[in-house]
């Protein structure tokens, strides 16, 4: 049987982390940081693990620093910008292109401005685009809110941490089961 179009694949999936900087965390909720910090980074070991590419973005790193150190990115490739879509960014869309993946995963900052300028450039490019929404945040809940009905009025699938983690797998007999299944708990 063949798998659905709307599921994740392990195999046709690229996580992008945008913007989880230092100085922008800062500016953001806490308990909206937090959250972020903590299923980005489930999402970036469990990827690294499922050998999927990670694209870890920052935006103008000397005003807003580096990505939070508990992210991993050991493995992931880091691309600066200005721009606030990531796909307008130099070496972005090659990075994507090279990977001959066609799911992008979205986790970051902020979800009304950068996740949601990335995220419709890269629903024009003909990419299937997932945003992960409790790895995505705004400053208030009111911008998320308005980014996260804006991406899904447009056909963006909004997805979860664990559903993304789950789909990924696909069965509990893979090979990494216990260790991504461990990431939730």
């Amino acid at each position: 049987m063949k798998p659905s179009h709307d599921l994740c694949r392990a195999d046709n999936s690229i996580l992008v982390l945008i913007d989880i900087q230092t100085r922008l965390c800062a500016a953001m909720h806490q308990a909206a940081r937090a959250r972020v910090l903590k299923n980005a980074a489930i999402l970036a070991e469990a990827a690294s693990n499922l050998d999927i590419p990670v694209i870890a973005t920052r935006q103008y790193p000397p005003g807003l620093g580096d990505t939070e150190p508990t992210i991993p990115t050991q493995t992931a490739t880091t691309i600066d910008k200005t721009t606030f879509s990531c796909f307008r960014a130099n070496g972005f869309p090659l990075a994507i292109e090279r990977s001959a993946r066609r799911q992008i995963m979205l986790a970051g900052m902020e979800s009304h401005v950068c996740v949601l300028q990335t995220a419709f450039d890269l629903l024009a490019g003909g990419y299937q685009v997932f945003t992960i929404e409790d790895a995505v945040c705004s400053r208030t809940a009111a911008n998320h809110d308005n980014a996260m009905t804006r991406l899904a009025h447009h056909g963006i699938a909004l997805t979860n941490t664990e559903s993304t983690l789950f789909e990924w797998l696909e069965d509990a007999r893979h090979p990494q089961f216990k260790s991504i299944s461990r990431l939730v708990k």
